[in-house]
């Protein structure tokens, strides 16, 4: 009997014009169906280090995130990391995790399907978010590397700076909030059409 891995989709399909016509001075474009495996171990532990072998890269510690390497690994909580990879990584990834963490207490979990990514760049990022979101982006404060759970117009984000000056940064957010959190910045570069 052959399982047929259900098809997967953008839950921005129909916000892709929208997000094309924002201001030069923001890009935002959707990272659809990345791989996303939430790990949970003890910290330190037998575990953490069959898997920090297995990945080639140290888990980082709170509020961070590892963005060298093909899998990126972003702080979730004091035991639970977010691994994110490109699309279709998750049945080698698990196989591999799984196999070295062997018979140490911890799991590895596939949720590619509970978030969408919103890749944004330019110089605008940091103005539009700060309209929405308490994080303070000053990269004395949040400087590149930095991870945080946090609300962007009241909607559940994780949010990853991966530029300097915050000029880019990842959105996580639940399918459910994707469209809804497109619709947000469209209308919060209003103001930005324009000076740019």
């Amino acid at each position: 009997m052959t399982v047929e891995t259900p098809a997967r989709f953008s839950p921005l399909v129909e916000s892709q014009n929208a997000l094309a016509q924002l201001p030069t001075g923001i890009q935002v474009r959707e990272l659809p169906c990345l791989t996303q495996l939430t790990l949970r171990l003890e910290p330190g532990g037998a575990a953490a280090k069959a898997v920090e072998s297995c990945l080639g890269v140290t888990l980082p510690g709170p509020l961070r995130a590892e963005l060298a390497g093909d899998v990126q690994v972003l702080w979730m909580g004091p035991d639970e990391w977010l691994l994110v990879a490109p699309d279709g990584r998750q049945d080698d990834l698990l196989a591999r995790l799984r196999s070295a963490i062997g018979d140490e207490f911890a799991t590895v979990t596939d949720v590619s399907a509970q978030r969408t990514t919103l890749a944004l760049s330019g110089h605008l990022v940091r103005k539009v978010l700060a309209q929405g979101c308490a994080v303070d982006l000053d990269p004395r404060v949040t400087p590149v590397g930095s991870c945080l759970t946090t609300l962007l117009a009241q909607a559940p984000v994780t949010l990853v700076v991966r530029g300097e000056a915050a000029s880019g940064v990842w959105l996580l957010v639940r399918s459910s909030f994707a469209s809804y959190l497109a619709s947000w910045l469209v209308d919060a570069c209003t103001e930005y059409r324009e000076s740019t």
